[in-house]
């Protein structure tokens, strides 16, 4: 049997005449007639009693007519929750993030967007650094990152899109000489002990505009990969740390910022994903927030 003929067989059943029944079907009578024997013969025995002028269930027509009923909706149900799937309606979308997508704001303005689009797709956010992105989006446990630029993100099989950028600030403990300047320069920083994060490795732009600025003035003391460590290492007197602008409105008590007058030197954000990608509802969040193909 097919689902045309539980369609057929509950037409018959709510009209109880075969010819209103195939007028409603817009089919010929002799069509519905031929379909039901046939439904009958596959199951074995009558599920109508035909009169000359009525048509009525048989016991074992009303069973049918029940599972026939469960059967259809539960085929629209799965009609409908493919379809939703397919257009990302439905899913996880599983997105690695770096400290600046929370505190410039980008990561939750994305979150809401889509949300309010998507509202029955499943997110999970799970901060991370750089690199364990990059490794935990080619090897399928990640979706979405939102990570500066580094170059990792070349050449492996990944986009990458550019969602901000922003100046860069030092942070450093209240006491520190430098805390007194209204502004710092890249001069100033000549021997000073720099707290860096992870991600801007010797081969990154920032650390190689550093090198080229400082010479064998530069000094860099720490490198960690979240940006907490860098405030709190930073406010403990240890180093002087370079941050992205959007930190600044995190209070940590003992540190203070001032603005770097190096405008070579800036922070990004980027969203990266695979490639190839086959799940519509990480394409729909692509779709919704930024162009993957723009790298």
């Amino acid at each position: 049997m097919d689902l045309r003929q539980l369609r057929y067989f509950l037409a018959v059943a709510k009209e109880k005449h075969f010819g209103r029944a195939a007028q409603a079907l817009n089919i010929v009578q002799p069509a519905l007639s031929m379909q039901i024997r046939a439904l009958e013969d596959e199951l074995g025995g009558a599920l109508f009693e035909r009169t000359s002028r009525r048509v009525e269930l048989t016991d074992a027509g009303k069973v049918f007519e029940v599972q026939a009923r469960r059967t259809l909706e539960q085929a629209e149900l799965t009609r409908e929750a493919t379809q939703r799937a397919l257009r990302g309606e439905t899913g996880k979308v599983r997105i690695g993030f770096a400290g600046n997508a929370i505190f410039s704001g980008t990561l939750m303005r994305d979150l809401r967007h889509f949300h309010q689009t998507f509202p029955d797709v499943e997110i999970s956010l799970e901060e991370m650094t750089p690199q364990h992105q990059v490794e935990s989006i080619l090897a399928g446990g990640l979706d979405i990152g939102y990570s500066p630029d580094l170059s990792q993100l070349r050449g492996q099989g990944l986009y990458a899109s550019k969602t901000g950028e922003w100046g860069m600030l030092v942070a450093m403990a209240e006491e520190h000489p430098l805390a007194g300047e209204a502004e710092v320069t890249l001069a100033m920083l000549a021997d000073e002990p720099l707290v860096l994060y992870e991600a801007h490795d010797p081969d990154e732009q920032l650390s190689v505009l550093l090198a080229q600025a400082l010479g064998e003035k530069l000094n860099i003391a720490h490198r960690t990969g979240s940006s907490l460590n860098v405030l709190a290492i930073a406010a403990s007197g240890l180093g002087i740390a370079l941050v992205p602008a959007p930190l600044r409105q995190v209070s940590v008590p003992g540190l203070t910022y001032r603005e770097l007058i190096a405008p070579e030197l800036t922070a990004n954000l980027m969203v990266i994903s695979r490639k190839e990608e086959s799940s519509a509802a990480v394409k729909a969040w692509l779709a919704r927030t930024y162009d993957a193909e723009k790298k």
